[in-house]
């Protein structure tokens, strides 16, 4: 089959319905939760705002536009390897020098939902990556791996979302030894329900965020705050996201969407 015929067969499959799209991208508005920093630290991400600029009105009689206020790790969003120390001097590492080739690629779903419903803290481990190969086969190399955890009805509420009490914040993610794990599989990047890719806890392991300095440290990414991966199969789906070309830009928020076989 030639790949004419092959992206003719793919459109059809699209208008047709046999491939469906299945919109991972939480709204974006002036409600969407943003991470907020331990003191010690000066600055956090501010919230989402709009400006008007005009409205059909004296300052734009024809036309209604804005202009926006936000963080680039907000709402949905795309971290790139320099977004962390460990990937300051990755080869392509902005998000103006990401290569298209990795827009679209092939991505798994790990459903850690009904421990995650049991146990906020619950961290998907190396062992818990392991026991889903062996029904659903190696994770491919330069796969996304997205962790379901059914976290992301919660956006509508930042108090929900980000689940602190004294203690820190309580939200699911990976362990250090999963991590690790795919770093050696070789996955394009790591996607989670919540407001970034690690847990909550997160900053007690070794270390720290890993998510972060492991998989940003060998060039590989990360997708937050993504939504709907229960109607996601665990293998079989394209992930498609593209962060704005932001000249040096460390994230980006983004429209992630997955191509799947309608069930």
């Amino acid at each position: 089959m030639t790949a004419n015929q092959t992206l003719a067969d793919f459109a059809s499959a699209i208008a047709t319905g046999a491939v469906q799209i299945v919109d991972l991208t939480a709204p974006l508005g002036p409600d969407t939760p943003v991470l907020y920093l331990p003191p010690d630290f000066a600055k956090n991400t501010p919230k989402f705002k709009m400006h008007e600029i005009s409205r059909y009105d004296a300052n734009g009689p024809w036309w209604a536009w804005g202009w926006m206020e936000l963080g680039e790790h907000t709402g949905t969003h795309f971290d790139a390897p320099v977004h962390w120390i460990s990937g300051k001097d990755v080869a392509q590492g902005t998000t103006d020098t990401v290569s298209p080739q990795s827009f679209v690629a092939p991505c798994v779903v790990i459903d850690c939902s009904k421990e995650v419903a049991g146990n906020p803290d619950f961290l998907l481990t190396a062992d818990g990556v392991k026991a889903w190969e062996a029904v659903h086969g190696q994770i491919p190399r330069g796969a996304w791996v997205l962790m379901r955890s059914d976290w992301y009805p919660r956006n509508t509420s930042t108090e929900a979302f980000l689940n602190a009490d004294d203690n820190g914040p309580h939200t699911p993610g990976p362990s250090v030894d999963c991590v690790r794990l795919l770093v050696e599989r070789g996955v394009l990047g790591f996607g989670n329900e919540c407001v970034g890719t690690d847990a909550g806890s997160a900053v007690a392991m070794d270390p720290p965020f890993p998510a972060h300095s492991l998989l940003l440290e060998v060039g590989s990414y990360g997708l937050a705050s993504l939504c709907n991966l229960d109607k996601l199969p665990a293998t079989g789906a394209v992930l498609v996201v593209a962060p704005l070309k932001i000249v040096g830009g460390t994230g980006s928020p983004v429209r992630a969407f997955a191509l799947a076989p309608r069930a």
